[in-house]
């Protein structure tokens, strides 16, 4: 069965840092894009970074130069590094794995598993 795991969530200060961990099990996923994905409370989910198999990486204008998502495919888990952070970043984390065929990696809907979530909340 697989499973995604989040960690890492948890209260910082404006201005400071969290690093979130996604753990894989149940398979491998050093072949495929992994994301990361937040929703605030009202607010649909919105996409943050992706890292493909290449080790490419994209990110939302919104975190640009801020946050960074890496991948340790030896522990099948993805990282996003948050520096910087702004109360406008409080949000669930979600991590999302496996894109799907002609989907857009921008897109909630084109991923093939998801985790449960992390909670991040920055104080101003």
């Amino acid at each position: 069965q697989v499973q995604l795991v989040e960690s890492g969530g948890g209260l910082v200060q404006a201005g400071g840092s969290l690093r979130l961990s996604c753990a894989a099990s149940g398979r491998t996923f050093s072949t495929v894009s992994m994301a990361w994905f937040r929703q605030a409370p009202g607010k649909e989910r919105e996409f943050v970074a992706v890292i493909a198999w290449s080790e490419n990486t994209y990110y939302a204008d919104s975190v640009k130069g801020r946050f960074t998502i890496s991948r340790d495919n030896a522990k099948n888990t993805v990282y996003l590094q948050m520096n910087s952070l702004k109360p406008e970043d409080t949000a669930v984390y979600h991590c999302a794995a496996e894109l799907k065929r002609f989907s857009s990696y921008t897109d909630s809907r084109g991923y093939n598993y998801w985790g449960q979530g992390t909670q991040v909340t920055v104080s101003s």
